[in-house]
C-alpha cells in the first residue's frame, strides 16, 4: 500500500484476533467468546493484557455479571468481575465520582477474594496496585511500606512484590506503580518515576517490556517541559533519552515477536527513535506495528491540545520518514 494511502487503526486488541473477536461480543452483550479465549490463554502476561482489555470494554455493562450468573464456579469469571469493579473504581476516581469510596472498598475486596481463590494469578495483586493510586494521601499501610532502594519511594512495594513473583516483570504490574508515583499527593515528582523506570529497567533481564518504561516518563518530562516547542527539539537528542530508546530497542523490542508486543509500549518507541532522528531504527519498529497505531505519545507533540486526527497526522509523517529511509538505505 503507498504511503499516501495508508491510514492507522486503532484498535485495543492490536495484533490478538482472538481478543479482537472477544471484545466483539462482549459489545454486544456476549459472554462465551470471552469465556473460551481466556480458557485458552497460554501464559499470565496476555493473561494479564487479555483481562485487562476486556475489562474496560465490559465495565459498560452487565456482560462479566452475567456470566457469573451462569458460571458462578468459574475462576476466569471471578478475575473478569474483579476486573471490572477495579476498572469501574479507577475511572470513577479519575471523574470525581461521589460513589469513589465505596467502588474502590468493593474493588478491594473483590481482589482479595479472588487472591484466595486463584493464588497463583497476578492480576488479583496488580489490580490492587491499580487501586493504590486512589490513596492519594498513602493513607493505607500497605501503600506506604518502605521501597527496595534507598533512591525509591514508600510505596505499594509489597503488593508489587506479589504480582512480580506470580509473574517477573510483569508489565501491567510496573505501569500501574508508574501511575501511583503520578498520584502521590505532594510527593509524586518527575524524579520519582525517572528514578522507578530506571530502576524496574535496570533489573529486568532480556526480553520484558519493563525495558521500555523510562519511554514513557521521557513523554512526560517533554509535555511538562518542552511541549510547546518544534517537534523535533532537542529534548530527544539528549544524552538521556538516546540511551533510553537504545535501551527499549535492544533488550525488549529486539526479542519479542511484534504480536507479543503492546501497541503502545511500539509506538512510544518508534515516537522516541524517530525524535531522536534515528529513522532506519524506527522504520522495523513502524513495519511491526502494520496497520495499528495509538494516539498516545503522538498527541503530545506540538502546540496545543490537537485531538485524535492531529496525533495521527504525526504518526503518519513520522512513519512515511523513517520507511523512506529505510528504503534509501538498502538492504
Amino acid at each position: 500500500m503507498a504511503d499516501e494511502a495508508f491510514r492507522p487503526v486503532y484498535h485495543p486488541a492490536g495484533h490478538d484476533s482472538g481478543l479482537r473477536n472477544a471484545i466483539q461480543d462482549v459489545r454486544t452483550g456476549r459472554w462465551v467468546a470471552m469465556r473460551d479465549l481466556l480458557a485458552s490463554t497460554p501464559d499470565w502476561g496476555l493473561w494479564t493484557q487479555r483481562t485487562q482489555v476486556l475489562a474496560a470494554t465490559a465495565a459498560g455493562s452487565d456482560v462479566v455479571r452475567a456470566w457469573r450468573s451462569e458460571e458462578p464456579d468459574n475462576v476466569a469469571a471471578l478475575v473478569m468481575h474483579t476486573r471490572v469493579l477495579v476498572e469501574r473504581a479507577v475511572r470513577a476516581h479519575r471523574a470525581g465520582h461521589r460513589h469513589t469510596r465505596e467502588l474502590w472498598q468493593e474493588a478491594w475486596e473483590a481482589c482479595q477474594l479472588t487472591a484466595h481463590n486463584a493464588p497463583a494469578d497476578p492480576v488479583p495483586w496488580v489490580c490492587l496496585v491499580a487501586l493504590a493510586q486512589l490513596d492519594e494521601g498513602q493513607r493505607l499501610a500497605e501503600h506506604r511500606t518502605h521501597p527496595p532502594e534507598p533512591m525509591l519511594f514508600p510505596g505499594p512495594w509489597g503488593l508489587l512484590t506479589e504480582a512480580h513473583r506470580r509473574d517477573p516483570y510483569n508489565r501491567e504490574a510496573y505501569h500501574r506503580m508508574l501511575q501511583f508515583v503520578h498520584a502521590r499527593r505532594g510527593g509524586g515528582s518527575l524524579s520519582e518515576a525517572v528514578n522507578f523506570a530506571r530502576w524496574a529497567s535496570s533489573r529486568a533481564p532480556v526480553g520484558p517490556a519493563v525495558h521500555a518504561l523510562p519511554l514513557y516518563v521521557q513523554v512526560e518530562r517533554y509535555r511538562e517541559e518542552r511541549g510547546h516547542q518544534q517537534a523535533l527539539d532537542l529534548h530527544w537528542t539528549t544524552d538521556e533519552a538516546l540511551r533510553d530508546a537504545d535501551h527499549a530497542l535492544h533488550y525488549w523490542f529486539a526479542h519479542t515477536p511484534p504480536e507479543r508486543c503492546s501497541l503502545l509500549d511500539l509506538n512510544y518507541l518508534a515516537h522516541a527513535l524517530w525524535a531522536a532522528l534515528r529513522f532506519t531504527e524506527a522504520a522495523p519498529v513502524f513495519a511491526a506495528l502494520g496497520p495499528y497505531y495509538t494516539p498516545m505519545p503522538w498527541a503530545s507533540r506540538g502546540q496545543g491540545a490537537g485531538g485524535p486526527d492531529a496525533a495521527e497526522e504525526v504518526f503518519l509523517r513520522a512513519r512515511s520518514r523513517c520507511l523512506a529511509a529505510a528504503r534509501r538505505s538498502g538492504p
